[in-house]
């Protein structure tokens, strides 16, 4: 079974370097470049993940999460916040949020492929 994975980034490296990975390791990719572009192809796609950008323009990752989890059609999407301003706390921050789980940048690359078949997983 394919998974599809929603890459939601507006820093055009990030996306490449994350689909890159993933599709290297069988996952279907979508991208999409700021918060509200992410809630209405989440919306469409019902993917099976979303990676979460936290700081981006027009809607910040904060706003569509809180947007995808409080509307009942999407509120079962698993969402991982990816955020390169990591502070103390921020895990118990984006988690009490609704987030799934939490990633900060820079991502390990050898890490990255693991993690996604963990959230996967515990999604079954």
């Amino acid at each position: 079974m394919s998974y599809t994975i929603l890459i939601v980034e507006d820093n055009r490296n990030n996306c490449t370097l994350l689909g890159d990975i993933l599709s290297f390791h069988g996952y279907e990719i979508a991208v999409a470049s700021d918060g509200s572009e992410g809630v209405a192809l989440a919306r469409t796609l019902m993917p099976d993940l979303i990676l979460m950008d936290i700081q981006m323009p027009n809607m910040d990752g904060m706003t569509a999460g809180a947007i995808l989890k409080g509307d009942p059609a999407t509120s079962r999407l698993k969402i991982i916040a990816l955020t390169s301003f990591a502070m103390r706390g921020d895990k118990e921050k984006f988690i009490a949020a609704g987030f799934d789980g939490y990633l900060s940048k820079p991502i390990s690359t050898r890490e990255l492929p693991e993690l996604v078949k963990k959230w996967l997983e515990s999604k079954e």
